[in-house]
């Protein structure tokens, strides 16, 4: 038993069958298990942008939020939100494709912070996800990494909340407003 690897199922099931505390996100980064408690200024952020979404797409936009999507090298994340396609389908288990993902966002808490802009970047440009955002409560800023190639983001731009980012050069028609997002 000892050394033995687990697929990204095999450790979701164990993790299904622990007593998460209510109110945590699990996530898998690399094989390694991340819990993190969502604050309430991470969630109004989150609510933002995917009423921003709604409003500009309708409320049959096929938005998630925390749904558990597996990518390359042991990665089984919980988006803080992604946009699918409109023609989006489930695979054979029932899980939703990375493939299929127009727009990926992530907000900041303190004991992510180093998979958000780490590995967790470098997975979404692996798997070509035209656009990548974070919002960054502590600084007060987000920042968008477009054009994935290689593994990597070859775009990336940086505002301050209270900017407006056209996300329309990502492919997607809507320019996000940020003025409202809190501060931590």
């Amino acid at each position: 038993m000892a050394g033995e690897e687990l697929s990204l199922d095999e450790l979701f099931e164990r993790l299904e069958r622990m007593p998460v505390p209510e109110g945590y996100k699990v996530e898998i980064v690399e094989g390694n298990i991340f819990m993190s408690p969502q604050r309430d200024i991470h969630w109004n952020i989150i609510r933002r942008l995917v009423r921003a979404l709604e409003d500009r797409f309708g409320m049959d936009v096929n938005v998630l939020s925390d749904v558990r999507i597996d990518f390359a090298d042991n990665n089984g994340f919980a988006p803080d939100v992604a946009k699918l396609a409109d023609d989006a389908k489930k695979d054979s288990r029932g899980r939703w494709r990375y493939q299929d993902i127009e727009w990926v966002a992530e907000v900041i808490s303190k004991g992510t912070a180093f998979s958000d802009y780490g590995a967790k970047k470098g997975a979404y440009a692996k798997a070509t996800v035209p656009a990548y955002l974070i919002a960054d409560p502590y600084t007060g800023q987000c920042h968008l990494y477009t054009e994935p190639k290689d593994g990597e983001y070859h775009s990336h731009l940086t505002v301050d909340f209270g900017t407006d980012i056209d996300l329309t050069t990502a492919g997607l028609e809507l320019t996000l407003k940020t003025d409202e997002f809190p501060r931590d």
